[in-house]
This record gives C-alpha cells, sequence and structure tokens, in this order.
C-alpha cells in the first residue's frame, strides 16, 4: 500500500491523472485495501490536470465504497472545481463539508473563492 500512495504521489505532480486512475482501479480489482490517503492522491492528480468529471467521480468511488473523505479528499476536489471554475460545483462541495463535518481550512475557502472569481461570480 506504500508503495502504491507513492506512486499515486508521483502521479499527482506530474500530472498523470489517467495512470493514477487506474493504478487505483487495478488496485481495486485486486480487493487491495485502499484508504482515503490513497483517494486523495488520486483525486489529487485529476485536479492537478484540470480533469474535474474524473475528480468527481473519484467522490463518488469513495462513497460506494464507504471510504471516508477528508479535508484533504474536499480540497482536491474544491480546487479541482477551482480549475474549470466551476463555482457552483465548489460551493456545493463547501456545503457538503459542513453538513458532514469535514473542517474547512484556508485551502478549502481560498479554492472556492477563486473558482467564484473564475466563474465571473464575485458581484453575487
Amino acid at each position: 500500500i506504500y508503495l502504491a500512495s507513492a506512486t499515486m504521489s508521483i502521479c499527482r505532480k506530474v500530472s498523470a491523472w489517467g495512470q493514477a486512475v487506474e493504478l487505483l482501479h487495478e488496485l481495486a480489482s485486486k480487493r487491495v485495501d485502499i484508504d482515503t490517503v490513497i483517494y486523495n492522491a488520486a483525486i489529487s492528480a485529476c485536479e492537478k490536470a484540470g480533469q474535474l468529471p474524473c475528480a468527481l467521480q473519484l467522490l463518488c468511488d469513495m462513497d460506494d465504497a464507504r471510504i471516508e473523505r477528508d479535508t484533504c479528499t474536499y480540497n482536491a476536489a474544491v480546487s479541482a472545481c477551482e480549475k474549470v471554475g466551476d463555482w457552483l460545483r465548489a460551493l456545493q462541495l463547501l456545503r457538503e463539508m459542513a453538513e458532514v463535518h469535514v473542517k474547512r481550512d484556508n485551502i478549502t475557502y481560498n479554492a472556492a473563492i477563486s473558482a467564484c472569481e473564475k466563474g465571473e461570480q464575485w458581484v453575487r
């Protein structure tokens, strides 16, 4: 699992989101226990590459697998929204964090604010 986590981290750094997702699916098919850290790395790889749909799908996959989302999970997803200017989804995730009692931090708020800015929603 440590090797998988390290590989995911490398995928994130080089924007190899496809390989990160592929590795995640391969681990799941081999019934490896996948944890929040590994999902976070895969979501971060999607975020870095601007692949919002993939990042959001991984969030859903976490729910299906009953893997807990944490602040890092949501930060990566909100940052993915920010990359593409999807302010509405960023705010939905921010609201969801409050509903499920996941701590929001400066990264969360800054990414959400940037998403609103990119979506030209600063007037609202």
